[in-house]
């Protein structure tokens, strides 16, 4: 789990409840499924300040871009 917020001036669907949004007001904490990684790179989404103790750090989120490509040669 991450805890997120909306950049300023920008409301951002939840993944599962499109409905519902995700403001600059406050912040939520949120799976760090692949919907919210992209959110979080195309910077519609920031990562909070003020997460909870234990939660993971956001160094921790991957990026999809470092994930390698599949190796020559391999099947």
């Amino acid at each position: 789990m991450i805890n997120v917020i909306a950049r300023n001036g920008v409301r951002v669907p939840k993944e599962d409840t499109p409905d519902r949004y995700i403001t600059d007001s406050e912040s939520v904490s949120v799976a760090q499924s692949a919907y919210y990684r992209r959110r979080l790179r195309e910077g519609d989404l920031l990562l909070a300040k003020d997460a909870p103790s234990g939660d993971e750090l956001a160094a921790n989120v991957p990026d999809e871009q470092t994930i390698p490509a599949k190796v020559k040669g391999a099947k």
